[in-house]
């Protein structure tokens, strides 16, 4: 029987999964530098859909201090994005690290696991990260995972409750592993106006700094149903102040087929906890 390998590479989030890096990986916190290695693993922790870096302890430039493993909230989804790294979901020891006279309390984690061989995940937040010379943004990129960017006349109409958003034939489709197609549509074809700039923000490993937009005046559900880069990443140039709308909150119709809602960690509350 043949293999779905999305699938099966989807199935595996409960486990504990390994990659090794073959690129120079440093870190910094303000300017002071915490890591330097040539050693790196890709890792991904049970239930998460990204990866970090796990690196040997010797290649760490500051001393390592145990201190309490937090533990994670009850009422967390079955997977989770590139958020609150310093939750961790399998055994082992957390540890703070010393930083120019600061104490970073619990941004370091080391797994009870032998293939790790006693490497050390480091939280993201905390630090600037670095591949080689090009910085790092939101993330480490997973080798088993690639966008592509292609333009599209086909007709694309984006409504919600009835109401149409956006309808255009000059759309750029985004198609990135595991995930639904992504339309990004030339502001001059949606109806900006029925829409305000929302608070929330968002940093994708793979495009950059969005921001959101809701839908003005809507009911509950509507807020963030799209988002927008003003200054994408260079090798997603084109989505330059694009937008594009969650397939997931609004009704989408492409050359005017009615595509199904999917399911996914971006659907309402309601449907994510079903994911």
């Amino acid at each position: 029987m043949a293999v779905h390998l999305g699938q099966h590479l989807m199935s595996l989030t409960d486990q504990l999964r390994i990659e090794p890096v073959t690129r120079r990986i440093r870190a910094a916190h303000d300017g002071t530098p915490v890591l330097d290695t040539s050693e790196a693993m890709l890792v991904w922790e049970p239930r998460r859909v990204v990866s970090m870096y796990a690196v040997p302890e010797a290649d760490l430039l500051v001393p390592l201090t145990p201190t309490a493993t937090p533990a994670p909230p009850a009422d967390l989804p079955p997977m989770l994005g590139p958020v609150n790294f310093g939750w961790h979901f399998q055994d082992g020891r957390a540890y703070s690290l010393a930083v120019a006279g600061m104490e970073l309390d619990g941004v370091a984690f080391q797994p009870v696991d032998p293939d790790l061989d006693g490497r050390v995940i480091l939280d993201w937040a905390p630090f600037d990260w670095v591949e080689e010379d090009q910085q790092v943004t939101g993330h480490p990129h997973d080798p088993f995972k690639r966008i592509d960017l292609l333009a599209s006349t086909r007709r694309i109409q984006v409504a919600y409750d009835s109401v149409v958003l956006a309808d255009t034939t000059d759309a750029i489709a985004l198609h990135e592993t595991h995930l639904p197609v992504r339309w990004y549509l030339p502001r001059a074809d949606v109806r900006l106006d029925l829409l305000e700039p929302s608070t929330q923000t968002s940093t994708c490993a793979y495009q950059g700094h969005a921001s959101y937009l809701s839908l003005a005046g809507g009911p509950e559900g509507t807020e963030d149903v799209a988002w927008t880069y003003p200054d994408p990443l260079p090798e997603v140039a084109a989505i330059r102040d694009h937008v594009c709308f969650y397939a997931e909150r609004t009704d989408l119709v492409v050359d005017g087929v009615p595509v199904p809602r999917p399911r996914t960690p971006w659907s309402s509350p309601q449907e994510a906890e079903l994911f």
